[in-house]
């Protein structure tokens, strides 16, 4: 199957050009970056340490979707509305871990899954994924006599907050208790906010160092408070879940799927 990647030249690309170079099945159809990058030309294998693959990058991404079964992107919202188009056009399948996506995105992206396979997910990890299935059902099942609480730690570069996986664990919590989580967020708290409401899902949100990722929900009632936390040492997790995602597409239908559909949660 023949994978390429966006913004292959970034670190996350970089582990995502070696994760195709290791799984069975896979072979790299190609790798992308801004026309302006001092990595255009540079041969896939050269960029991550290993010998020479014979496939180089280019700021063509069109092409690349052209070329290529499945398409990664880990890249930015703009670039990714643009890659969005691509995969519609060419009927290929794309692989989005892009955060802070807006609106108008998401709704691309929803579009375009009526020609193309879409695997569209706040977090590529396998834990992450798990996690969330948790928060569902346990919101589900323990209703709104327990306040929500998550709280994420991020490095000190990340550019978004709250993440876009801490997001995600609150749609999922919403989910559980059948409402909207626009309804029953509170992302911010600062100065005499009063009691805190019945139903609420509140946000921390923390930056420093090189943290990969933390993710906690907290269900605190009174008496007993039940914690759940994924913690991501390295990127690799993010990598290793994507390309699986890319693998999973191949004979799929045209449709919007999310990292849960790929795990089978």
């Amino acid at each position: 199957m023949k994978i390429g990647i966006v913004g292959c030249a970034g670190r996350m690309g970089r582990m995502l050009i070696a994760e195709v170079l290791r799984t069975k099945g896979a072979k790299l159809g190609g790798g992308t970056e801004i026309a302006k990058s001092p990595a255009i030309g540079t041969d896939l294998g050269t960029l991550v340490g290993q010998k020479p693959v014979g496939v180089k990058i280019t700021s063509d991404a069109k092409a690349l979707f052209t070329a290529c079964d499945a398409v990664i992107d880990f890249t930015t919202p703009a670039a990714t509305a643009k890659h969005v188009e691509y995969a519609r056009a060419a009927g290929t399948a794309l692989i989005v871990g892009t955060t802070g996506l807006p609106a108008e995105t998401k709704r691309l992206l929803k579009d375009a899954s009526k020609k193309a396979v879409i695997v569209q997910a706040p977090n590529m990890s396998t834990g992450v994924n798990v996690l969330l299935a948790l928060t569902e059902r346990l919101a589900r099942v323990l209703e709104d006599d327990y306040d929500i609480e998550i709280v994420e730690m991020h490095h000190r570069h990340k550019m978004d907050a709250p993440s876009g996986t801490a997001l995600g664990l609150g749609e999922a919590a919403a989910k559980g208790r059948g409402v909207a989580l626009d309804k029953v967020a509170r992302k911010t708290r600062d100065g005499q906010v009063g009691a805190r409401p019945k139903g609420e899902i509140g946000f921390a949100t923390l930056r420093g160092g090189d943290v990969v990722g933390d993710h906690t929900v907290v269900f605190a009632a009174d008496g007993e408070r039940i914690e759940i936390t994924h913690k991501a040492s390295s990127r690799e997790v993010f990598a290793r879940g994507a390309v699986r995602a890319a693998m999973w597409t191949k004979k799929r239908k045209a449709g919007l799927y999310s990292m849960r559909d790929v795990l089978g949660l």
